[in-house]
């Protein structure tokens, strides 16, 4: 009979030294850290009880405590994200933790819940989202991970190549219901994620630059949710206005509706 979850912890890996964006973590969107909407959207989620930035730098968690969050500082290097996140499972107790990277901000917290509530009830080891895609040039765009699954939604390959490929469409459209795009945020139990650490990297994984595909490549069941949500990824300073653009946005959105349903009936 397999274990009952319940404590799921969100760890934000959060470093300063980007070779890409030195100092990502705390630029400013919409008058705050990127770090600190990530971490705020974790916290509004419901399904989340504790939520944790991991860094190495004193700079990211003198921020993250001045907005009230709760920093923890690691030392050494690590491979990747997912890495930093195992680090930090070996410091505290809970049943599971959830990989939020401090560059990807969703924009609904519900995103979080889509991943973590069926993930508590389904017996799997490691889970992850993806996103119905909607634009042809997504398709083509290495930037953008791709991710294809089984009937049973497990994964079967994630690539930044254009997959799976319609061999008659030498327009290459995207198609519905066949192109997804791969939301980089992930979810193990405590046991699977120091597993998980504890594997060397992986060819596939070195190949692409895709740490997921080192659970694949060492027969871990990768089970894949899908959201309608979004979320947004920062990768370079050329992201931030738009970035900054699509906050404002979806706040100016959400402050319309919540009017609406505050406003009385007549």
């Amino acid at each position: 009979m397999a274990k009952s979850l319940s404590s799921v912890i969100v760890v934000i890996p959060a470093r300063y030294g980007s070779s890409r964006f030195p100092g990502k973590p705390l630029v400013k969107l919409a008058g705050k850290p990127m770090v600190q909407h990530v971490y705020e959207r974790a916290v509004a989620c419901r399904s989340v009880n504790e939520v944790l930035v991991a860094t190495d730098d004193e700079r990211i968690k003198q921020a993250v405590e001045q907005f009230g969050g709760r920093a923890v500082m690691m030392s050494g290097e690590y491979r990747t994200g997912t890495d930093r996140v195992a680090a930090v499972a070996r410091m505290f107790a809970g049943d599971c933790f959830l990989d939020l990277q401090g560059d990807e901000i969703p924009l609904n917290p519900e995103l979080l819940s889509d991943l973590i509530d069926p993930f508590l009830q389904s017996g799997a080891e490691m889970g992850t989202l993806k996103r119905k895609m909607d634009a042809t040039d997504d398709v083509q765009n290495p930037a953008i991970v791709k991710v294809v699954t089984d009937t049973k939604g497990y994964a079967l390959y994630f690539s930044r190549a254009p997959i799976p490929l319609v061999r008659d469409d030498p327009s290459r459209r995207v198609v519905s219901g066949l192109h997804y795009i791969h939301l980089g945020v992930y979810i193990y139990t405590k046991e699977t994620l120091l597993r998980f650490a504890a594997m060397k990297t992986g060819v596939l994984e070195d190949a692409e630059k895709l740490e997921q595909l080192r659970a694949l490549e060492n027969g871990v069941r990768v089970r894949v949710w899908e959201t309608p949500y979004a979320s947004l990824r920062i990768d370079t300073p050329e992201d931030v206005p738009e970035a900054e653009e699509k906050l404002r946005q979806y706040e100016s959105l959400k402050q319309e509706l919540n009017l609406k349903r505050t406003a009385p009936s007549r």
